[in-house]
Parts: C-alpha cells; sequence; structure tokens
C-alpha cells in the first residue's frame, strides 16, 4: 500500500497503532493546534530534517531559506537568520504593511517544494519514500491543514509517502479533495481499547489533561478536567503557563501559553495581555485565521470599559485578518462594533478608514464613493487630534489612503498630488530614521501611480530607489520588470524576475510574469518550466494554463496544448480561452466537425470573441463554406478593427468564392496597414488580378 493513507480513529493512542501497522518507518508528527498553533507539527518535521539538509545540501536549504523561517523563527538555531526587511525590522507601531493568509500559502508552497526535493535526494540514495504520519489533522489550525493539503496533492507517494491522521470530523475541502484517491483506514471496533474506570480522583484527571495543554483524549482526564474545582483547575493552568513561558518560542505563545492563561486565574489581567502579544506577532506575520481567533477570545476576557484600547486591537485586527480569509460579513459587523461602542476620536478616525478600504478594495460591488465618504471622515478627525507628532502621522496616513480611493476613481492625477504631498510634508518633519516603513510606502504608491499615468522614467527611479532601501521587498523588483518591459528591455526584465525568484517565496505571479517573459524572449524551455511550477502549485490558476497551452501549441505539440486544455476543461468547464484552444488544436488536426463544436461553444459565451470568429472562419474554409468563414471574419473585423491579416483571409475567402472585387478591396486595405504581410497579399492580388481575367 504506497498510496497516500488517511487514517481515522476517535481516540489518538488507538490511531498510533494503525499508524505503526501502516507506516512503521513513518516520521509521526502532533498536529494540535494548541500545542504550538500555526504550522504545529510541520515545525516537527523540519526540525526532524533540517540538520542533514543542512549539511549534505546546503544549496536547497539557502533556496528556501525564506520559507522555512518566516512562520517558524525559532529555526534560525538550526540554520541562521533570513534576510531583513523594512517590514520585518519596524516597530509594531510603525508597521503599515501586513501580510495575511495568501503570503502563508506562498510560504507554505516553498515548505512543500523543500519537502519534495528532500525526499526526492533520499529517495535516489535508498530508494524507500520519505514517510510523515500527521497526526491530530482535525485538531490542525488551518495553515498546517493547509500545507498537508498542498503536500498530499503535490507528493508521490513512491518518494514522499504522507499519512493524515484524526477523527472523522470534516476536513477542509481542498486537504479532503487531496485526499481522495488515497486510502483510508478506519480504526475497526475490536481495536478500540477503552481505558479502565477512573482510579485517581478529579483533580488529578484534571492535571493530566491540563499537563497535555488541553489535548488528552482520554475520557477520564476530559471528564475529570469538567469535575474538578474551577479554581483548582484555573490553578493548573497557571503553572503549566510558568512552566511553558521560559524558553517559548512564539508557536507555544499563540498555542499552549495562551490557552493556559486564558483559562487561569487572571484572565482579565495577564491572560489579556499574552492573547494581545501572541495576536500583534500574528498580525506582523500575517496569519490570519490565528488573528481572528485570538482576537475574539481577546474581546471574550476583556472589558471594554476598563481596557477600551485593547477591546478596540483585538476588534480592529480580527476585523482586518477576516478580509484574506474571505469572511467579510464578519469584518464589517466587527468594525460597526466599535462604532456603537465607542467615541473616541481615534477609533472613529481608523474604522473610518478601515470600512473606506472595505468598500474601495473588497466588497462587492465596489463603492468608491461611498469609501471617500468614510475616508473623508478620517482625514477630518487626523487633522483634529491634539499632538502635532500625531497630528503629522496620522494625517499623512489618512490622505494616503484618500489617494488610494481617488485612484480607484479613475482621479489619478489628483491621487498623485496627495501621495506627492504627504512625501514632502513627513521629509520635511522627520528624521530619515523615522517612520521609515511607512514613507517606502509611499514612495511605493507614487511609482505605480507614476507607471499608471505612463511616467515611465519617474516610475523606474521611484522603483530602483526602493530596490536600493528594501533589497529583500521583492515586489519591487516584479514591479520595476513591468517598467522595462514597458520600454522593450527584456534583458533587464528577466534580470529583475531571476533576482526575484531568488529572493522571494514561490509566488505563482511571479513565476507567471517571468515564464511569459521568457515565452516573449524564446526562451520556450525556461518558461514551460516556469508555467510548470505555477500549475505544480496552483492547478486552478487560468492564466498559466493557458499560457502553457498556447506555448506548447506554438512549440507544435498538439498533445500537449490539447492534454492542457482537457485538464484545465476538468477545472473551469466551458471556459472560453480553452475551449477557443481545444478548437485549435483539433482545426490543426483537420478534426473540423469537433473544431467547429468547440468555438461554437465559445461563441454562444461570447459572441465577439475575435479568436473563435477567425479560427472558426478557418474551420468552415476548409469545408468549402465561404460564406459562412466570411461572415465571421467580417464579425471579428467589427472587434479588433482593420487587422491585415484578418483581412488578408477574408479576401481569399471572397476570392474563393469568385468575388474578386471584393477580395481586391480587402488586399489592397491591407497592403496600406503596418505588419502586412505583403509578399503574400501582393501574390493574393494577382491571383485576383487572374480570376478577373
Amino acid at each position: 500500500m504506497m498510496g497516500h493513507l488517511r487514517i481515522v480513529g476517535d481516540r489518538h493512542a488507538d490511531r498510533l497503532r494503525l499508524i505503526k501497522s501502516h507506516a512503521g518507518k513513518a516520521l509521526v508528527v502532533r498536529c494540535h493546534q494548541r500545542l504550538r498553533g500555526p504550522y504545529t507539527g510541520v515545525d516537527t518535521v523540519l526540525r526532524a530534517v533540517l540538520p542533514e539538509a543542512q549539511q549534505r545540501w546546503p544549496d536547497l536549504v539557502e533556496q528556501h531559506r525564506v520559507e522555512l523561517l518566516y512562520g517558524m523563527p525559532e529555526l534560525t538555531q538550526l540554520i541562521g537568520e533570513s534576510p531583513r526587511t523594512l517590514a520585518g525590522d519596524a516597530p509594531f507601531k510603525e508597521r503599515t504593511r501586513f501580510y495575511g493568509a495568501g503570503m502563508i500559502r506562498c510560504m507554505s508552497q516553498g515548505i512543500v517544494t523543500f519537502l519534495l526535493a528532500y525526499a526526492r535526494l533520499v529517495h535516489a540514495e535508498t530508494g524507500a519514500p520519505f514517510e510523515v504520519a500527521f497526526e491530530e489533522v482535525h485538531a490542525a489550525e488551518s495553515t498546517t491543514q493547509e500545507l498537508v493539503g498542498l503536500l498530499v496533492r503535490r507528493a508521490d507517494p513512491r518518494v514522499l509517502r504522507v499519512v493524515v491522521s484524526g477523527t472523522g470530523d470534516a476536513l477542509p475541502d481542498e486537504l479532503h479533495s487531496a485526499l481522495a484517491p488515497g486510502t483510508t483506514l478506519t480504526v475497526p471496533p475490536a481495536a478500540r481499547e477503552e481505558p479502565p474506570a477512573a482510579d485517581q480522583d478529579a483533580l488529578e484527571w484534571a492535571a493530566v489533561y491540563v499537563n497535555s495543554d488541553g489535548t488528552d483524549d482520554d475520557p477520564r482526564a476530559v471528564r475529570g478536567y469538567r469535575a474538578a474545582d474551577p479554581r483548582a483547575v484555573a490553578d493548573l493552568h497557571d503553572k503549566r503557563a510558568e512552566a511553558l513561558e521560559p524558553g517559548a518560542t512564539w508557536g507555544m505563545r499563540m498555542g499552549a501559553i495562551a490557552y493556559h492563561r486564558e483559562r487561569g486565574g487572571d484572565r482579565s489581567g495577564i491572560g489579556r495581555t499574552t492573547l494581545l502579544e501572541a495576536q500583534r506577532h500574528a498580525v506582523a506575520t500575517g496569519f490570519s485565521a490565528v488573528v481572528v481567533d485570538l482576537g475574539l477570545r481577546g474581546r471574550g476576557v476583556t472589558d471594554p470599559a476598563t481596557h477600551e484600547h485593547d477591546f478596540w486591537e483585538f476588534t480592529r485586527e480580527a476585523a482586518s485578518a477576516c478580509i484574506p480569509i474571505g469572511r467579510l460579513q464578519q469584518s464589517m459587523e466587527l468594525y460597526q462594533d466599535l462604532l456603537r461602542r465607542f467615541t473616541d476620536p481615534k477609533v472613529h478616525m481608523m474604522t473610518s478608514y478601515a470600512i473606506a478600504m472595505l468598500h474601495t478594495r473588497f466588497l462587492e460591488p465596489r463603492d468608491h464613493d461611498l469609501a471617500v465618504q468614510w475616508q473623508h471622515n478620517a482625514v477630518a478627525i487626523a487633522g483634529l487630534l491634539p499632538d502635532p507628532a500625531e497630528r503629522l502621522t496620522y494625517s499623512v496616513f489618512h490622505d494616503n489612503g484618500l489617494a488610494l480611493v481617488e485612484m480607484h476613481r479613475g482621479n489619478r492625477e489628483r491621487a498623485l498630488e496627495l501621495v506627492e504631498t504627504c512625501i514632502a510634508r513627513l521629509d520635511a518633519r522627520l528624521d530619515d530614521d523615522q517612520w521609515v516603513l511607512h514613507r517606502s510606502q509611499l514612495l511605493y504608491n507614487r511609482a505605480r501611480l507614476q507607471a499608471s499615468l505612463n511616467r515611465l522614467d519617474e516610475a523606474h527611479a521611484d522603483y530602483t530607489r526602493l530596490i536600493e532601501l528594501d533589497p529583500y521587498y521583492t515586489d519591487y523588483l516584479s514591479e520595476r520588470a513591468r517598467i522595462h518591459r514597458e520600454r522593450g528591455e527584456f534583458e533587464a526584465v528577466l534580470a529583475d524576475y531571476d533576482r526575484a525568484v531568488l529572493l522571494a517565496p514561490p509566488f505563482p505571479e511571479l513565476y507567471y510574469n517571468r515564464g511569459t517573459a521568457r515565452a516573449e524572449t524564446g526562451d520556450h524551455e525556461g518558461a514551460l518550466e516556469d508555467f510548470g511550477y505555477v500549475l505544480e502549485m496552483e492547478p486552478l490558476d487560468l492564466a498559466a494554463r493557458v499560457a502553457r497551452a498556447e506555448l506548447l501549441l506554438e512549440c507544435g505539440d498538439l498533445d500537449g496544448a490539447e492534454a492542457d486544455a482537457d485538464a484545465g476543461l476538468a477545472l473551469h468547464p466551458a471556459e472560453a480561452q480553452l475551449l477557443c484552444l481545444k478548437g485549435i488544436v483539433l482545426l490543426q488536426r483537420e478534426d473540423l466537425q469537433p473544431a467547429l463544436a468547440a468555438f461554437d461553444a465559445v461563441l454562444e459565451q461570447d459572441p465577439a470573441y475575435p479568436a473563435a470568429l477567425i479560427n472558426r472562419a478557418v474551420a468552415h474554409f476548409h469545408r468549402a463554406r465561404h460564406d459562412q468563414a466570411v461572415a465571421d471574419l467580417s464579425a471579428a473585423l467589427d472587434v479588433v478593427g482593420d487587422d491585415p491579416d484578418v483581412l488578408l483571409n477574408r479576401g481569399i475567402a471572397h476570392l474563393a468564392d469568385g468575388r474578386t472585387e471584393l477580395a481586391r478591396a480587402d488586399f489592397d486595405r491591407a497592403l496600406g496597414l503596418p505588419d502586412a504581410d505583403v509578399d503574400e497579399l501582393r501574390r493574393q492580388r494577382e491571383l485576383c488580378d487572374a480570376a478577373a481575367g
């Protein structure tokens, strides 16, 4: 049994016995989120493999250093520090750049790529798969569940075999789907070992449960915990927290320590501050689901009258983190709760900004006019703050937010004016080492606006300055590459993308963009490699699927192009670009009737789809349906305007049907256009004259 394996059972001990009998050599790791929060279990795997990898394959570790350390900074003990960025070094109060679930997914993809490469190296030597059993996955934090799902989907079980173990509780869709082709084993009733009756008092069993960090599923421990005196249980939680705190990792602080302090004897005191500290770390890292969880739990132990600022921080960070995980309605409800509860001007200022951002960036339909109303409120309050330093920084922050809304409204010149004023105000009042991150963000916004206004030289200068300021924040390299591309400087384009790939986690968009640049410069092998890596990570990425299929078609690999089109259509049924590609493949094989059916299906969705019209015209022409070919090509010209190739083809169709004057008119019209195939047009015109004679 060499496929991936799911083991289902109600009890941890029973599942371990099944793992041992079916994957006896597997590295077994516990994933319960109460232990170390996000990446619990993943950290154990990495601690097991990194010493060997660092010693034997240091280049592999170096290639993935950013991803390996991003969510688990304690691994620096094994492989050293990661590169520094302005966001990472900024004081928390000056952070204006935050990441979310999308960034964490990229980091997880990089960790998966590392584990797959490590497993291949081991397999090349031993011939045996590297086996990992992730236990308690049902109780894992969503970051771990997501990574395990990616690993199961991407790993060849002959090289890296994954065992996913837990109760029968529902798993996230992605993980459930990845496990579907494998085998599921359920602990049989005869193999379940029922524990003996309780042989200790309730408090002793409560201590067992607490010392397991709330993960023990022995019914005696669970019953004892529930039955014991609450004050004694709270004392147990405090003692356990005190034992864990010396040398605790951030994972432990987000997991076990927050769990215990929340249930200890001072929930509204040290419980509150522990949750707040853990939430701030989760915010800075981008663990969106954890930020929401800790925020809601923090609200539960915080008196909004006594600790208004903490209640506000728990709420606003939870509301913000709801956005990247798709909980927009909950985000708005939390912001509205703040507006109802408090009269503090700062609360209303920052909440107005947040609601403006929801309306201009995330809610459907977008409402930029309503966003302006909310953002004007934030700007007005910022201008009335009594402290001059706060008035300056908050006014600039909110004018920058207003610039974003104005950009979305199409007022790019106004947006640029606001941003440049913000930069000038801070430069005039602050020292060089103050609010460095936010000032870099303003410069970034100016660069993007300059680019959108086609002021490429100015944008290029700003991006170059940003790269000098923050060389490991690779968005700047990608943006500068776009400027180089606009200028046709493809050597510089590829240099920036190559550097970004070396420094960044595997952002699919980065590899896609480099792939398109490689394709444009004739590096088809490199482009296919980049598109392939994107699709390995994210099979649903439509742009990469289409780009690879088109490139395979261009290279003459009809089988490969058709396989991509079919795979894409299985994931995106009836998607027009893929249907059209499928039709083109069939057309090149001269399988005309299925090709026509594919083009018809595209044009039913979009009657003005140029590629489908043009290629259906070719299919009609090959079946001697010249009038229908002319009709499709005429419709295509209505969409794309004068195009010499389309005019050439329509002229040929007219000529085939004996309409020489119409054919000659198309050929003459095409000859007056740039990029026309002059030799072919003249040849067709001669045929036209001969036919007329």
